[in-house]
């Protein structure tokens, strides 16, 4: 049998990574695939670089449309990144009837209904996992391995740069500007770390997970995000102190009367499993009805670990090349008439639990003001904590746990208490899940 062609658009980190795996392990892939897999033609606009990656193991040329308009091509591999060259690529490989493997979340969770449209329209495939985690098989669980149950949430660690920065932050009690300074000297945060600090990635991805987890279209738009740039050590350390670790964390969740998607800080029990994954690596918890909570873990980010997983899209579009376009398991999980209009819900509807640090005067009566506030709110504390203040000084640390609560009350109750007086600054509030709740 003819071995599947493939044209890979750009050879980059992943791409030179997803190279060398297949062709490093091209027996056993032939033996999983049951027909051979190679790379056919590369595109990249550095032509030496890519010439001298590959050899005269490919042709090599600089024009990408003309890779998706190559009839001798089965499956497009888009590994150029952006929105918009990279969409019009894809776009322009499905309507000339190629199946499609990409590792572009940001493409996928803007525009990936537009994408999964033309696709079914023309009877292919558009493959994903190395968009999310990396090497993690995450997509592949939630769409095919956990496919009886009734998703009840999912939360990740699945942004590897801030995972480090809070790492070492906690670590070795670094402010946050010190360590993504090491974080860009090392290689894991980009000389402009915005989407990564700031939790976008991270909404990307959970964008794309909450999609496949409810069988809902994908809704980057209406996904809450908050990144960490100013989470500060004294905080890390009293959520250590009260037995929590912080991570960024990407949460979705089923509630009663909508979904929840939010990316932001959060204390996690430090009993979790998941709060113990350090520096750049990755995690996925998911609560199903039927199996309970499962647990994904590895590498989130790098040449082969990517790599991984774009050559096990290939593997999977090769053993479904000539599947009825009805048999194959669909882009989202669910069959395209059955996506849900579940609506997303607003941050201010979200009910969770909240770390609240607040910087006062150290004078009679100032808890009792607090406690006031958070009762008419109708917020019942969990713990606190007051510190004693330094020599000579007159301000106190309060650090307070709440229980459950919905996000307007503490909204409300915290423009309250930062209007009294005896506060000084603003009133540092953190969200909280305990991650084992239904």
């Amino acid at each position: 049998m003819n071995p599947i062609r493939v044209g890979l658009l750009g050879i980059g980190t992943v791409g030179g990574g997803t190279f060398n795996v297949l062709r490093r392990n091209q027996e056993e892939i032939l033996r999983r695939a049951g027909r051979g897999i190679v790379i056919d033609i590369v595109a990249d606009k550095d032509q030496a670089r890519a010439r001298k990656l590959v050899g005269d193991a490919a042709r090599i040329t600089d024009d990408a449309f003309a890779v998706v308009r190559d009839p001798a091509i089965d499956i497009v591999v888009e590994l150029i990144g952006g929105y918009t060259v990279a969409k019009d690529l894809i776009l322009a490989a499905i309507e000339n009837g190629k199946h499609v493997v990409t590792a572009n979340k940001a493409l996928l969770a803007t525009h990936g209904n537009e994408i999964f449209a033309a696709a079914r329209r023309k009877g292919v495939m558009v493959a994903f996992e190395a968009a999310v985690a990396g090497g993690i098989p995450i997509i592949k669980a939630l769409r095919e391995g956990l496919t009886a149950n009734r998703i009840e949430w999912i939360a990740g660690i699945i942004n590897g740069t801030s995972n480090f920065i809070l790492s070492e932050m906690r670590d070795k009690g670094l402010a946050f500007d010190a360590v993504l300074k090491e974080a860009q000297r090392l290689g894991y945060a980009e000389a402009d770390p915005t989407f990564d600090i700031e939790g976008v990635d991270a909404a990307h991805k959970l964008t794309i997970m909450a999609a496949i987890g409810f069988g809902i279209p994908m809704q980057f738009d209406k996904a809450y995000t908050e990144g960490i740039s100013k989470l500060t050590k004294d905080d890390i350390r009293y959520a250590e102190q009260l037995g929590y670790r912080i991570k960024l964390l990407g949460i979705t969740r089923r509630a009663a009367n909508g979904i929840e998607l939010r990316v932001h800080p959060t204390l996690i029990p430090a009993r979790r499993l998941i709060a113990n994954v350090e520096g750049v690596m990755n995690a996925v918890l998911v609560k199903g009805d039927a199996v309970g909570a499962t647990l994904y873990y590895g590498a989130g980010a790098g040449a082969e670990p990517t790599a991984s997983a774009v050559v096990a899209d290939l593997v999977d579009v090769t053993r479904m090349h000539t599947a009825d376009p009805g048999n194959r398991v669909p882009h989202l999980a669910f069959q395209p008439d059955q996506l849900s209009d579940t609506p997303i819900l607003p941050m201010e509807e979200v009910e969770t639990s909240y770390y609240l640090r607040l910087r006062v005067l150290d004078r009679p009566g100032v808890l009792a003001d607090i406690t006031r506030i958070l009762a008419d709110n109708a917020i019942s504390i969990d713990a606190m904590v007051q510190k004693e203040p330094g020599e000579g000084e007159d301000q106190v640390d309060i650090v307070m746990l709440t229980h459950l609560t919905v996000e307007k009350r503490i909204n409300a109750a915290i423009a309250k208490m930062e209007a009294l007086p005896t506060m000084s600054g603003k009133v540092t509030r953190i969200r909280l899940e305990e991650l084992g709740r239904n």
